[in-house]
């Protein structure tokens, strides 16, 4: 058996130690038969556990390591230090979940993915935030989870930072490492745009306090969203107000250097007069930054995207488009596509389809894997609100067709496009931000 963990060796074989607490719990080990591999990234080394053993080989898995080493760098140099002796990755890949889903640790993370994960870029994605979480959450955070507890939950209204920058961090180290281009960087934000049109009006704050309430109006996790544009508008806003010489990048390092290496988390306070002091102004785009605060994160004020994205040479288009939809979630095992929860008012609880149903067919669209979505939206795509749908579907021993309906939903739709009237200054702060670039 083979043994990867973020836990300090102690010495003798297989005996690791740490200081404290925390440290014992938040470095999850790996034990059993799996592939393990190194390299030196940023001047530290890093692992690759997965599992199970040889499913992640070959061309796959060089490419993963290609990607994290072009992502890694990227987000080191955000923070312009790389806060740990080595950093293990660790993988489970199995048919039991439907999606993917990861946990940062300070020198370590763990995601467990569905198959299909292997090869798609989302996995790099995800990888980079949980990366990123790496200074952000685990040493840079709001004062009100410093310190961590374990007797009491810590909610705080600043969730859309500690992930929904992050995540928009793990979109610009994909584009900044090369391994996305700039026109994917743009549609991954513009659908990002889409879903906060979808969502009732959330003001981030409560986006963030929304792990802790669990609210069933969609909104629950908005906070990575709409945070993730949020910190793509505060980054044009401080370039802007800075002439392109600062960034957001200037406003996490100086955080990490004035809270986290002092001790502390940062306050409301912190955050803003930080963002204030690096742009160089207190206002930015004709608003002062205190008034973003006000609209957007405590507010429920559609973003200005019409007053900011053009600062960086750049606009947004939106539609509304209507699509199949049988509002549904699903999960895949060895057997095939399982229902495992069925939304009020859709098309599928129409239908009669309850959690435990395999699906078998949509149509003539044969469901064999989790991936089937694009496949049935495109194939109903023409169809009108009502159109016959038979579901084949196995329910227990028996094998049965449910008498369904077509119905579409009316889904947003934004684009971001280059603007062809941008400025000189707007080219230099959409270029900037690209490239991970301050300057003329």
């Amino acid at each position: 058996w083979l043994v990867a963990t973020g836990m300090r060796p102690a010495g003798a074989a297989l005996t690791y130690t740490e200081r404290n607490y925390h440290d014992l719990v938040d470095k999850p080990f790996f034990v059993g038969r799996f592939d393990l591999d190194s390299a030196v990234v940023s001047g530290r080394r890093t692992r690759l556990a997965t599992y199970p053993a040889g499913l992640m080989g070959g061309l796959v898995r060089k490419r993963i390591w290609e990607q994290i080493g072009k992502t890694l760098p990227v987000m080191a140099s955000v923070f312009q230090e790389t806060p740990w002796s080595d950093y293990t990755v660790m993988m489970v890949f199995t048919s039991q979940i439907g999606g993917g889903s990861a946990l940062e640790h300070q020198n370590s993370h763990l995601g467990i993915y569905n198959p299909g994960f292997l090869g798609n870029p989302v996995l790099a994605s995800i990888t980079a935030h949980e990366i990123f979480h790496a200074w952000n959450v685990k040493r840079l955070r709001p004062a009100d989870m410093v310190p961590y507890r374990y007797d009491s939950p810590e909610p705080t209204p600043w969730l859309w930072v500690s992930e929904g920058i992050t995540d928009y961090y793990s979109d610009l180290a994909m584009v900044r490492g090369g391994i996305n281009d700039s026109a994917k960087f743009l549609s991954t934000t513009a659908d990002k745009i889409g879903e906060i049109a979808a969502a009732p009006p959330t003001a981030l704050e409560d986006a963030s306090l929304s792990t802790w309430i669990g609210p069933e109006d969609g909104t629950r996790y908005l906070y990575y969203p709409k945070g993730s544009v949020a910190g793509f508008l505060l980054d044009i806003m401080i370039r802007d107000a800075s002439d392109n010489r600062r960034s957001l990048d200037n406003v996490m390092r100086e955080l990490y250097q004035t809270t986290y290496k002092r001790g502390h988390g940062f306050t409301a306070a912190e955050w803003w007069g930080t963002m204030s002091r690096v742009a160089g102004s207190p206002g930015a785009a004709g608003m002062t930054f205190a008034a973003f605060s006000a609209r957007y994160v405590d507010g429920r004020e559609p973003f200005p995207y019409d007053r900011v994205l053009p600062l960086a040479g750049l606009r947004v288009v939106n539609d509304t488009v209507l699509e199949p939809r049988l509002n549904i979630q699903t999960a895949g095992d060895s057997t095939g596509v399982v229902v495992s929860q069925v939304g009020p008012g859709g098309a599928g609880g129409e239908a009669g389809l309850q959690p435990g149903d395999r699906i078998l067919a949509l149509g003539d669209v044969t469901v064999n894997s989790l991936d089937f979505g694009p496949a049935f939206r495109a194939r109903f795509s023409h169809a009108t609100d009502g159109d016959s749908l038979p579901i084949r579907i196995i329910r227990g021993a028996d094998t049965l067709t449910l008498a369904g309906k077509v119905r579409l939903v009316a889904r947003p739709e934004a684009k971001l496009e280059f603007d062809p009237a941008a400025s000189a200054k707007a080219l230099r702060i959409r270029n900037g931000i690209i490239r991970g670039k301050t300057g003329s």
